[in-house]
């Protein structure tokens, strides 16, 4: 379809003067400013009177939290906080270990005292653990099945990877054990 003005080739035709030519609307713009302070006033208000009303009102029982007591806060008793943790696991570990590889009296009175881990598996293996015959066990006892144990590396247990498992330590002589 063909329009009635027509610009030869060569015509130079005007884009607009590359900026707006009209001025933005002051009033418009004052008069946002005026109802946006005028919104904000009002909700700094309304807050103000919400929270004066809510500090008279009753409260509401007793605080579900354990470490508020009648509105002063309770800490929990010490250690708040591990300052080594690493240090301690360590210290701790060597307290178990020289527990478990010594003598000593669990209850002296009562004559129970405990020995070294590798000397009561010594023992077990040259008494043998007690029973009881099997005319003894009372009926519809189940049967237990012996325990299995996958491997020394399942059952380090937390002190485990402080040291080296067995097999890798090298004896004096250069051999592993």
């Amino acid at each position: 379809m063909a329009t009635k003005e027509s610009h030869g080739a060569n015509t130079p035709v005007d884009r607009g003067s590359g900026y707006e030519v009209r001025d933005a609307n002051i009033r418009a713009l004052l008069q946002f400013a005026f109802w946006m302070a005028v919104v904000m006033a009002v909700t700094m208000f309304a807050m103000k009177w919400t929270f004066d009303f809510l500090k008279k009102a009753e409260p509401l029982g007793a605080t579900s939290s354990p470490l508020v007591k009648e509105g002063a806060r309770v800490m929990p008793p010490a250690p708040v906080l591990q300052v080594r943790p690493r240090q301690e696991l360590v210290d701790y570990c060597a307290v178990q270990e020289a527990v478990v590889n010594s003598y000593g009296w669990v209850n002296q009175e009562s004559g129970v005292a405990h020995i070294p881990v590798d000397r009561a598996m010594d023992l077990v293996l040259a008494r043998g653990l007690p029973t009881r015959p099997a005319s003894e066990a009372p009926a519809g006892a189940p049967t237990v099945a012996p325990a299995t144990v996958a491997g020394d590396a399942d059952v380090q247990g937390q002190c485990g990877y402080l040291t080296e498992p067995k097999e890798t330590v090298a004896s004096e002589g250069g051999a592993e054990k």
